[in-house]
């Protein structure tokens, strides 16, 4: 129902506005009385086979709501009835800003892909949290990352602060520096500063009476000698494992009108180079920590593409957008079936 004939609908307006628009909708609809039920029971799969355990977390299914999708918190319990397995919010940022200017965000409908450049825009972490405070039972990844007017030398203050605030309400840390859109950022991802931040936020989390996984959020655009420093790194900080992918600046093999647009993309054309650097990870550092698969997920088999290649959970977001809900039920039923034969 949703690609036959939702989709068509939603995909005639601007992409941002209509991001907007589904959220009240959504919101609206779920004050009916039986429809959290209802979308349950359509997509919802419940088996023991699902079940896994990751960082420490339990994860009643291994598929996720990828970062950037519900940014600020505001719909995560409605999303969670879908049948994902964890959803992660953000990026937050210390203080609210606006992004980068209109029009961000860009639908290649001939690539089945998004180009992005909406730049950390968030209602700043404290507002985050107050909606996260009303959680009761949904496992939530927070996403965090540095304001716009932050210099890259004073970053590690607003990821600290952003940890601090969050963290009795999230059950994982992402620290996300991999993100095109906020100038210099990837910046962070060379090994001296990414070893000082993750260290200093490895740190605070050891002073905490319970500690948090931290992931890092890593680019799809990173050689393989910058992959083997991000082993090195996560081995040297101890932090819990790696989210790969964010977007990637490529634009190789588009064929959408507006493929040159600035940003990161996302979708499809990122599917193989994602699951490219998880296997990478993996067998490089002989599978010493989690890694989260994300990038070009379309459909169940490009979910079990990527937990063969080393993942232990995968992410869903463009592939959300195109394939709609029914997409992750399609996966948890694929990878119940493929325990099942063997």
């Amino acid at each position: 129902m949703y690609k036959s004939l939702l989709r068509p609908v939603l995909f005639k307006f601007d992409p941002e506005k209509i991001h907007h628009f589904t959220f009240s909708l959504v919101r609206f609809t779920y004050k009916i009385p039986g429809i959290r039920q209802l979308l349950n029971s359509l997509y919802e799969v419940h088996s023991p086979l699902l079940e896994t355990e990751v960082f420490g977390l339990k994860f009643k299914n291994p598929v996720g709501l990828a970062a950037g999708f519900d940014k600020d918190a505001k719909l995560y319990k409605e999303l969670s009835n879908l049948g994902f397995g964890f959803i992660e919010i953000g990026t937050l940022t210390p203080k609210a800003q606006e992004g980068n200017p209109k029009q961000r965000l860009f639908r290649l409908r001939e690539d089945s892909a998004i180009i992005n450049r909406m730049g950390f825009n968030n209602g700043g972490v404290l507002e985050a949290v107050e909606r996260l405070r009303k959680n009761n039972g949904v496992l939530i990844g927070g996403n965090i990352g540095k304001n716009k007017v932050t210099a890259n030398e004073e970053a590690v203050s607003d990821y600290e602060i952003c940890f601090d605030a969050l963290y009795d309400v999230v059950d994982y840390f992402v620290v996300n520096v991999s993100s095109p859109n906020t100038p210099n950022l990837r910046a962070l991802q060379d090994k001296e500063p990414l070893t000082q931040l993750l260290q200093t936020l490895q740190q605070k989390n050891l002073l905490k009476p319970k500690q948090k996984p931290i992931l890092l959020k890593i680019a799809p655009d990173l050689t393989d000698e910058q992959l083997l420093d991000i082993i090195d790194i996560v081995k040297e900080t101890g932090i819990s494992g790696v989210i790969a992918t964010n977007t990637t600046i490529s634009r190789e093999g588009l064929q959408s009108a507006n493929r040159e647009e600035m940003g990161g993309l996302s979708g499809k054309p990122l599917g193989k180079r994602a699951t490219e650097v998880i296997r990478f990870l993996s067998e490089k550092s002989n599978k010493s920590f989690p890694i989260i698969g994300v990038g070009g997920i379309h459909s169940a088999d490009d979910a079990l593409e990527k937990l063969e290649a080393g993942a232990s959970l995968v992410q869903l977001y463009t592939g959300f957008i195109y394939e709609g809900p029914a997409l992750i039920k399609q996966i948890n039923r694929k990878i119940i079936q493929k325990k099942l034969a063997k």
